[in-house]
């Protein structure tokens, strides 16, 4: 299931733009921050979950707008898992079927196979702009866990961080799919990404709660908390100065059961490997596959996820309890992403 209009990039920003000027108020407000325990006071009433959904979907749309109309040389995250496709399949919304700007895998090569089969699938059937990087280096020199040569904490720094700082700023190479062959290629283009789209969630981890919709960082990508810029009363600040590289966070007020809901009521596909394929096990959040487990679960569809969620069953469980890097380090992920992570 596609997204409603399918315009050429050209049209679709002409149309951003007319809109964007012409708009009433009240499609351009940001809805107020919805967080966890508002969430529980939704009811099982399907009208008041649409609603629900619906003014999340709105605050998205507007965030990825206002991104595009604000930054140069803009690009968005994509993991592969629920968050960042349900991310994806809002900027095609927002932009009327096409998506207008690139979008970046830092590719571990210790992805799950599935994981990398479905993100090529559906860039080619979306006609995604696709580009992926890697640590050529760390690779070839088994500077990763798997080959016992570093922690976890480090190899996530090796193979994710590292290489995500290094093709943003186009030190690194990166690999661009072809559409017509439907192979990667170097890509020649090495204009640094200023401004960078990511599907992170206030509620998945702590250091992510700290977060802002636009979230300034310096021009290695190290993230300062105590200097984030504040958000009250559904203003946020988009005026940076020169050089200052952005993280912008559409889905930052979702929670895991919106999520699930959306990707039910929108028909959204994701990766197999969130359901129960038999054993009793599904993964709740995807990574590398030394370093994730899944979950006791026998849900085999999306609304059995959602209602396991619903249950309370997970309540005491935090969603990357599978990651085992999260673990290793009692500040590990808030370290890594004040360094450059998502």
């Amino acid at each position: 299931m596609d997204p409603p209009h399918d315009l050429s990039g050209g049209a679709a920003k002409e149309l951003f733009q007319f809109l964007s000027c012409r708009a009433p108020l009240s499609f351009l407000l940001v809805w107020p921050r919805v967080g966890p325990v508002s969430c529980k006071k939704l009811n099982d009433n399907g009208g008041k979950i649409m609603e629900h959904l619906e003014k999340l979907e709105n605050t998205s749309v507007h965030i990825l707008r206002e991104a595009y109309a604000s930054f140069k040389n803009l690009c968005m995250l994509w993991s592969i898992g629920k968050d960042s496709t349900v991310l994806l399949w809002l900027a095609r919304k927002a932009f009327f079927g096409h998506v207008p700007f690139p979008l970046i895998h830092i590719d571990t090569h210790y992805k799950i196979p599935e994981m990398i089969q479905y993100r090529d699938r559906l860039a080619l059937e979306w006609k995604l702009d696709m580009i992926y990087g890697e640590n050529r280096e760390a690779l070839d020199q088994k500077q990763t866990f798997p080959d016992h040569r570093t922690t976890r904490i480090q190899c996530c720094k090796n193979l994710k961080t590292e290489p995500l700082k290094q093709v943003l700023s186009g030190a690194w190479p990166r690999h661009r799919l072809n559409h017509d062959t439907g192979k990667y290629e170097l890509d020649r283009n090495t204009e640094p990404f200023t401004g960078v789209i990511a599907g992170i969630r206030a509620d998945e981890e702590g250091s992510r709660s700290k977060e802002r919709y636009f979230s300034p960082r310096d021009l290695d990508n190290t993230w300062d908390i105590g200097e984030q810029p504040p958000e009250f009363w559904n203003q946020y600040k988009t005026d940076f100065a020169p050089g200052t590289h952005i993280r912008i966070h559409p889905l930052l007020d979702w929670t895991e059961v919106d999520i699930w809901e959306y990707i039910g009521k929108e028909k959204i596909p994701v990766v197999p490997l969130y359901f129960d394929q038999g054993d009793g096990r599904r993964y709740r959040s995807l990574g590398c596959a030394p370093c994730t487990n899944p979950v006791e679960s026998t849900a085999k569809n999306v609304g059995e996820i959602v209602a396991e969620l619903k249950s309370g069953k997970f309540s005491r469980v935090a969603e990357r309890s599978g990651r085992a890097q999260d673990k290793e380090d009692g500040g590990g992920l808030e370290e890594l992403r004040k360094q450059g992570y998502m």
